[in-house]
């Protein structure tokens, strides 16, 4: 492992400049997957050349989905700021070239709970935050993966103070945090767990020991203080000892199974869903050895995952547009349709005193899904941004939720009102 004492980006409240070039297209660089891609002919393609591979491959163009001329510009004046001609020439390419496809709309499920979701817009241009954290002193933190900060606001204030990585393009994906205060990623593009002292700003790196252990991923502490984390990519659970620094790694029964979202139960026992295929998986804390609980539907891929009170598991099911519910203990599952129908790709998702909040991904604009166990009733609510893929969202200590609303570039706190908690 490594320390080193990085200084402290203080954000401004306007927002000018060019988005943050922190990842470039090509081996080992922009984010998208799959071979590079041509750009059509036409006024506007150097633009889109020059300005969309600052930090992802254009392939994320094609794989969008499409947007209406007014979308693209809102989306694409969260990564970058272009003079008003140049976003119109941008703005009119990406239109003709690249046209909104249809998606599910917004299923909208009235009900007695009220909620306030507040959002800011985020320093850094184009960086997409990825995973959300509320801390114990009030502040909410989260990932910029694309611009390689840890992000932490006051939203007493709205002040927001960008913490860079030492290591460029590290791509911080998930967050937790420790007794002490000492913010905790997984270094997604560089294959690392990070620690952050928000006191001095002394960042230490913990490299894996494998060089297969690619694509770290959720980190979570048990009640003992040690961190688990998934490795999606490596189809690995890994296993750190904050007080050695030692790194044990547990490879997945299933071959690419995409170890994915983790939770921990009360008799400390870490749980994750597979995304690449329909299972859920315990592992020991002791020997590490996995344990896979197959889910009944074999299209069933599981992405993130929340814990009730009673060490019930709950899921969205991404491909098929499912709330579950999983119980360790009988082995039962049950589900349920999500609002949103089944292309609706629920994603992030919480419980707050055993009552179920989720968000479904793929509607526009992304909806904040509340169910209720006791009476098996959703209520559902637009985010007033959009959401932009909300990837993962946790509970605070107050009783509200925190999101990360990934593709506009914001944070999100949705404060929730008399009777809306549940127990």
């Amino acid at each position: 492992m490594s320390t080193r004492s990085l200084g402290v980006i203080v954000a401004v409240a306007a927002l000018v400049g060019s988005v943050v070039p922190v990842l470039t297209q090509g081996p080992g660089g922009g984010r998208g997957g799959g071979q590079a891609m041509s750009l059509p002919e036409g006024p506007g393609k150097d633009l889109a050349q020059t300005q969309c591979t600052k930090c992802h491959l254009l392939n994320l163009l094609a794989n969008s989905g499409g947007y209406t001329r007014q979308g693209w510009e809102e989306l694409f004046s969260t990564m970058v700021s272009l003079p008003k001609d140049q976003s119109a020439v941008l703005a009119d390419y990406l239109a003709k070239n690249f046209p909104e496809t249809p998606r599910p709309k917004a299923v909208i499920v009235p009900g007695s709970v009220q909620v306030n979701i507040k959002e800011w817009v985020v320093p850094s241009l184009g960086s997409r935050p990825h995973d959300p954290l509320s801390t114990a002193d009030g502040m909410l933190w989260w990932t910029g993966q694309y611009a390689s900060v840890l992000g932490r606001l006051d939203p007493k204030t709205g002040q927001m103070k960008e913490f860079p990585t030492y290591t460029a393009a590290s791509g911080p994906h998930g967050l937790t945090v420790d007794k002490d205060g000492n913010i905790w990623f997984t270094g997604n593009f560089k294959g690392y767990v990070g620690k952050l002292n928000p006191k001095n700003g002394e960042v230490t790196e913990y490299p894996m020991p494998d060089p297969n252990a690619r694509d770290p991923h959720t980190p979570i502490f048990d009640q003992s203080g040690i961190l688990w984390f998934t490795l999606q990519g490596a189809n690995m659970v890994g296993r750190l000892d904050p007080k050695t620094g030692q790194i044990k790694l547990a490879t997945s029964p299933t071959p690419r199974s995409n170890p994915y979202g983790m939770v921990v139960s009360s008799k400390g026992v870490p749980y994750f869903v597979e995304f690449g295929a329909n299972k859920i998986a315990s592992i020991d804390p002791k020997t590490m050895e996995i344990h896979e609980y197959v889910l009944p539907n074999a299209d069933t891929r599981p992405r993130r995952v929340a814990i009730d009170s009673h060490d019930v598991l709950w899921y969205g099911d991404y491909s098929r547009g499912y709330l579950g519910r999983f119980d360790p203990a009988t082995g039962k599952t049950t589900e349920w349709p999500s609002p949103g129908g089944p292309k609706s790709q629920p994603y992030g998702i919480t419980t707050l005193n055993d009552v179920v909040w989720y968000s479904e991904s793929a509607v526009r604009p992304n909806t904040l899904v509340r169910f209720d166990p006791k009476t098996e009733k959703f209520q559902t609510w637009a985010i007033p941004s959009g959401g932009g893929v909300v990837r993962n969202m946790m509970t605070t200590r107050d009783g509200n939720i925190v999101m990360a609303c990934s593709g506009v570039n914001r944070v999100a706190l949705v404060e929730i009102g008399k009777g809306g908690r549940g127990n």
